[in-house]
């Protein structure tokens, strides 16, 4: 079963929060409805990026690169390319 790496956009403070799960549209339920205690005060939230992978394993070891020093590089080109879709600024 695929797992899925995410980066989620806070529309209220316009920080980036990175998971993985096995559902993305449920688990972006979860955050926006507040079920989620590391984002329930930054909702409502945006999905940004979408990654599937072939297992948790890999799944989460993206997650901890991406929320490491090295990660913030690539989370920045990501959003980058959000904005460059969206048409505006944050």
């Amino acid at each position: 079963m695929p797992y899925f790496v995410y980066i989620l956009l806070s529309k209220k403070d316009n920080k980036l929060y990175v998971g993985c799960t096995q559902n993305p549209d449920q688990r972006l339920e979860e955050h926006n409805s507040g079920k989620v205690l590391a984002t329930k005060n930054r909702r409502p939230l945006v999905r940004i990026y979408l990654e599937e992978t072939p297992s948790k394993a890999i799944a989460f070891n993206r997650e901890r690169f991406l929320k490491s020093l090295w990660g913030a590089r690539e989370k920045k080109k990501i959003l980058n390319i959000y904005i460059d879709k969206i048409g505006h600024t944050l």
